[in-house]
Parts: structure tokens; C-alpha cells; sequence
């Protein structure tokens, strides 16, 4: 049996030239990609902005924060919405999933003028018990007394849920509990706070760097058979090995 005529696990295996041909062929699908990724940041950065007045005021490590102090002085914040209940006792495996990409990247950002921190309703006490078992240093603080996650439709009342008003990735939710999400916010020379853009669900799709590597191999997520798509997912010192 010939290469040409093999197969190994449904995928053909072909001849060097065979295989380049097909690569090219997906290249071209890949840089069109790119191309219109690169078209919808561009629509993303011409969205319109809104002025924020109400006074949030977080918990963090080193006491009360106000949203403008979140930005350290500069003049763009990446807010991570990390699902962390007030009653739970550790933070969301799905969210954790992502917070593990997310140590290296601060000092990187601090250098486009950019900010990051992550947000739950969780108390802050619970917070740092948890970021000091993950092993994480970035910043993360608590919204617990504010409406901050309520706001940003990442948190939902229940009569909100009952009376159908609840939002969640811009469309009619019906979920209980805490979801994720990523906002994002400009400050002024003037002190005043914008929000500028806000993604749920799939839409923070791109943050998690395992993924995308994981897009690369010949088994991709290899997730549909799951029950839940990351029912695989554990905290990162809780897999069986």
C-alpha cells in the first residue's frame, strides 16, 4: 500500500508535495481570516462609548477602589468577569481555565497604556485564599457590595430572571448564578470612564491561549461528545494526575 492510498484514523496520509498543495489551499482560508479579523477590531475600536457616573467602589488588596482607581493611571482597563459567588467557597474551573493565561500579560499591557484586573462578587478574603492556591499574581478584586456585575450583565436578580429583563450576551436569559464576560473602559485626562466594548460566552473565545493552541492539532477541543463542552476542565491542580 502506497502513502497515496493510506489512511490513518480517517485522515489521508499523502506525499510531501500532496500535503504542501492542501496546506496552501487552507493558507488562503487562514489569511482571509485574518484580513477580516483584523476589519472587525477595527469596527470594534469605532464603536461608540458610554459615560459612566455611578461611584462602584471595589475591595482590593490594598482597601477600597473606586473604578477610576483601577486604571493605576492609565488611561485603558481590561476587566475580566471571573465567576466567583459570594457562597462559593473556589472560584469557577471554566474561569480558572482562562485566569491560568493570565499571569504573564500585565507587564506587557502596562506597556500600551493598559490596565487588567479581574472582578467577582466573591469576598475578597475568599478571593485571596483561592488566588494563593492557583498560584496567581495578577490583580483581582471584589464587586460584592456594588451593582457593578449586575451592570455589566454578568450577574443577574432573580426578579429580573422572573419578569424576563435579564440580559446576557445581549439577548433574554433565563440562567441562574454568575456568568463570564470581559469589559473594557477608557479614562480621560479629565477623570471621566467610558465603557467601550464588552464580550460574553464564545465571544471570549480568543483570551484562552490553551484553546487556540489546542484549534491546531488534528482532535481540536475534541469536546462534542462531552456533556457540557468543558466538562473536562478542572482547576489546574485538581486533574486526576
Amino acid at each position: 500500500m502506497t502513502d497515496q492510498s493510506r489512511s490513518i484514523e480517517g485522515h489521508p496520509v499523502v506525499s510531501r508535495q500532496e500535503w504542501n498543495s492542501a496546506r496552501k489551499e487552507l493558507l488562503a482560508r487562514e489569511k482571509e481570516f485574518t484580513r477580516l479579523r483584523d476589519a472587525v477590531s477595527r469596527q470594534r475600536r469605532e464603536l461608540p462609548w458610554v459615560k459612566l457616573d455611578k461611584p462602584y467602589r471595589f475591595e482590593g488588596p490594598g482597601g477600597a477602589e473606586t473604578l477610576a482607581d483601577l486604571f493605576a493611571g492609565r488611561s485603558q482597563l481590561i476587566v475580566y468577569h471571573f465567576m466567583f459567588m459570594p457562597e462559593w467557597s473556589e472560584g469557577c474551573p471554566s474561569c480558572s481555565f482562562w485566569a491560568d493565561n493570565f499571569n504573564g500579560i500585565g507587564v506587557h499591557l502596562t506597556h500600551k497604556d493598559t490596565s487588567f484586573v479581574a472582578i467577582s462578587r466573591a469576598s475578597l478574603a475568599k478571593i485571596e485564599a483561592f488566588r494563593k492556591r492557583m498560584g496567581w499574581s495578577f490583580k483581582w478584586v471584589s464587586s460584592g457590595a456594588t451593582d457593578f456585575n449586575y451592570d455589566f450583565q454578568v450577574s443577574f436578580r432573580p426578579e429580573a430572571v422572573q419578569d424576563g429583563s435579564a440580559s446576557y450576551n445581549y439577548g433574554k436569559y433565563d440562567g441562574t448564578g454568575d456568568r463570564e464576560g470581559v469589559s473594557v473602559f477608557y479614562r480621560n485626562d479629565a477623570g471621566d470612564v467610558f465603557h467601550t466594548y464588552s464580550a460574553y460566552a464564545r465571544g471570549i473565545d480568543l483570551l484562552n491561549t490553551a484553546y487556540n493552541y489546542l484549534d491546531l492539532t488534528p482532535k481540536g477541543r475534541d469536546e462534542d461528545k462531552l456533556e457540557w463542552i468543558q466538562a473536562w476542565v478542572r482547576h489546574h491542580d485538581r486533574y486526576e494526575d
